[in-house]
């Protein structure tokens, strides 16, 4: 008995790896999360939100503008009119995806402390207002917002501001879970203090630099923030309050009446992509000359932010797109309004995990268990299970599930599989080679022991001849010639049931008592009843002999024979006159004890007469055109011979069947007897006893 380690070798292995995937995915290590990341990439670029409209508008600092209104940064005033403008198309909010956090270079402050001016100079620029405000007014009066943004270090912008929405929590204190950072860059305090709402424009920090989520809330300076997207819709519907409600494990929902939205216990979303829209944008150089429909910006959310190569304001979305930076915060206010945002829900991981277990381990047991290409098409029935699974749940449901590591864990446990019962039919294939070579070496020896129990049959060919050309390498069939006193042979041909070395250990047996009987000079009946009795002693399950026994005088040319279920015997005279003597009896070796008197013996003179008997491999022979030869075809072979003698007549039906094929078909064995050439033979026993004497 094997011992239990080597035994269940394979499944110990294969634990192991799996217990090193499952921590692998626990830990989550950086390419663990890009690759996890490339699978939510995936549904979105196979099935991208299909929009045809929008409720966002972009009013886009394009290479156009750029060269009406030169280098950025522009006039303050140049935005109040476009400010202006679009406010009086009534959107429903207007947020600038940009900062300005100096004074316009063009204000008056800016101008009397750059210049050494003439105190009447000074005194009537204090009197003119400036373009930061004329921009501060416009602010004033539209439902604006101006973006913020979170950072590491204190710089211009970085005063103690305070976010235009107010934050009401049920169930905890969300700045435990929020994404922190110790400053904000924002713009001028006047102007921050004018609009009606503050966003948070942070990104989260992607290392392939693809925008996938960000957080709906952000603390800055341990306040919070909504992110530019919520604080539009919260100003779009008229709302002074945000409300979050926190479960167990973090934030669970964030909501400004009447629209509700489920993040991770970060608060953050994962945004669903629509393709981008041509008539989404224009230009604000289109916007400031008032070139546009009214009706274009009317109940619209419209956001103010740059396409232009120069800005670097430029980023990359799941749909392997180039967009602005403000189209990200265009698409989280189309998700919101729509609920169309993703959810990455953190009781996925934990069916992530345990369907990656499952999977894999339902693929290992198989490819153990089952041929390889049964296995094959279970990895791969499961590869596409696992594939609808992720896409129907991200239709159906709107929820990120990550394909990628299931698949991982199904390929690695496949393969390792594929390669553990590579190795063992390996072995079993070597093993099995071993064994054929062992057994092939056997049968060789057995074939060249069978040889010796043949006579030499060519010390009798004047008038007996007889061969035997095995299909393997032991033969299931058998002749044998004993020659009992001076003038008095027995003969027999055999046909074991069967092939291999079995039939030849039978066919051995059955040689053993034959040639024992014969010596004794029994009667034949009696011989053929011993045979028989002696092989159902033998007790070789299923085995049976289908022979010919036979005894002749080549003095008196007597021959009697019995025919035990074999094949018909034929007999021909010198005019080629045939006879088929059919068996009587049934063959040896099935009936126990049957009694001597069950022996039908027939007893002819074979003076002019030719005595042929084979086996069925004979007639059941491949002739070259692929026909069977048949007794019509031994007949055929006989009528055409001119000389008759027992060996032309075995070696014409030997060269007729044995022609080259690579295996023969079955056994070839055929004896012939043939007394007319016994003559000869007793004048050379006559000439021998003389000179003996």
């Amino acid at each position: 008995m094997k011992p239990l380690f080597i035994k269940y070798k394979n499944y110990i292995i294969f634990l192991i790896l799996l217990f090193f995937l499952i921590v692998l995915k626990t830990l989550n290590p950086s390419f663990i999360k890009s690759v996890s990341h490339l699978s939510f990439d995936l549904y979105q670029k196979v099935f991208p939100l299909n929009k045809q409209t929008s409720e966002v508008i972009i009013i886009d600092i394009d290479e156009k503008s750029l060269g009406k209104f030169g280098q950025f940064p522009w006039n303050r005033s140049i935005f109040a009119k476009i400010l202006e403008n679009v406010s009086a198309a009534e959107p429903k909010a207007v947020g600038f995806d940009i900062f300005f956090t100096e004074k316009d270079k063009q204000s008056p402050e800016e101008i009397i402390s750059a210049y050494n001016l003439i105190p009447t100079d000074v005194a009537e620029l204090q009197n003119i207002k400036g373009p930061d405000e004329i921009f501060r007014e416009q602010l004033e009066k539209s439902k604006s917002v101006i973006a913020v943004l979170g950072s590491t270090v204190s710089s211009h912008g970085t005063y103690d501001r305070s976010a235009k929405a107010k934050f009401l929590s049920k169930g905890g204190d969300p700045k435990e879970f929020t994404y922190s950072y110790p400053y904000s860059i924002g713009s001028l305090e006047k102007l921050e203090k004018s609009v009606k709402g503050l966003g948070s424009i942070s990104f989260l920090d992607q290392t392939d630099g693809i925008i996938r989520s960000l957080p709906l809330i952000v603390r800055f300076k341990n306040k919070l923030y909504p992110t530019m997207g919520l604080e539009m819709v919260r100003i779009g519907s008229n709302q002074k309050n945000l409300y979050i409600e926190m479960n167990e494990i973090g934030i669970n929902r964030i909501s400004s009446r009447p629209y509700k939205i489920s993040s991770d216990p970060n608060g953050i979303i994962w945004i669903r992509y629509k393709k981008s829209l041509k008539n989404q944008y224009i230009s604000a150089s289109s916007v400031f000359d008032k070139k546009f429909d009214p009706k274009r910006f009317k109940d619209k959310y419209v956001l103010i932010g740059a396409s232009a190569q120069g800005l670097f304001d430029l980023v990359k979305n799941p749909l392997g797109v180039t967009i602005p930076g403000v189209e990200v915060h265009g698409n989280v206010i189309e998700n919101i309004l729509d609920e169309s945002y993703l959810i990455r829900n953190p009781n996925t991981y934990i069916f992530e995990l345990l369907f990656s277990i499952i999977v894999a381990c339902v693929t290992f047991i198989f490819s153990q268990k089952i041929k390889p290409k049964y296995s094959l098409s279970i990895f791969f029935g499961s590869l596409v299970s696992v594939i609808v699974i992720g896409f129907s749940i991200f239709l159906f449901r709107s929820e990120l599930v990550d394909i990628s590591y299931p698949i991982f864990m199904l390929t690695i446990t496949f393969l390792t599989g594929l390669y553990f019962r590579f190795v063992e039919e390996n072995q079993i294939a070597i093993a099995n080679l071993q064994k054929e070579a062992k057994l092939l070496k056997e049968r060789e020896l057995a074939g060249e022991v069978q040889k010796s129990l043949f006579p030499d049959i060519s010390k009798f060919e004047n008038f007996i001849y007889a061969t035997n050309v095995p299909a393997r390498d032991v033969s299931g069939d058998y002749f044998d010639v004993v020659n009992v006193n001076k003038n008095e042979y027995f003969f027999t041909l055999a046909d074991v049931s069967g092939k291999g070395i079995r039939a030849g250990m039978y066919m051995a047996k059955a040689s053993s008592i034959f040639r024992t009987l014969s010596n004794l000079s029994y009667p034949l009946e009696k011989v053929v009843f011993g045979v028989n009795n002696e092989l159902v002693e033998a007790k070789f399950k299923g085995m049976f002999v289908t022979a010919v026994f036979g005894k002749f005088n080549i003095e008196t040319n007597e021959i009697t024979f019995v025919n035990a279920g074999h094949e018909s015997i034929m007999v021909f005279d010198r005019d080629k006159n045939f006879e088929f003597i059919k068996s009587e009896m049934p063959p040896i070796g099935i009936i126990k004890y049957f009694s001597e008197s069950m022996v039908k013996s027939k007893t002819m003179n074979l003076k002019e007469k030719t005595f042929v008997v084979y086996t069925d491999g004979v007639t059941e022979g491949y002739l070259k055109n692929g026909q069977e030869l048949g007794a019509e075809g031994v007949q055929r072979i006989v009528n055409e011979l001119n000389d008759i003698t027992p060996k032309n007549i075995v070696d014409s039906i030997e060269m007729e069947l044995n022609w080259g094929a690579e295996k023969l078909r079955d056994d070839i064995t055929c004896l012939a007897l043939d007394l007319k050439n016994t003559e000869l033979v007793k004048f050379k026993k006559k000439q021998k006893g003389k000179t003996d004497e």
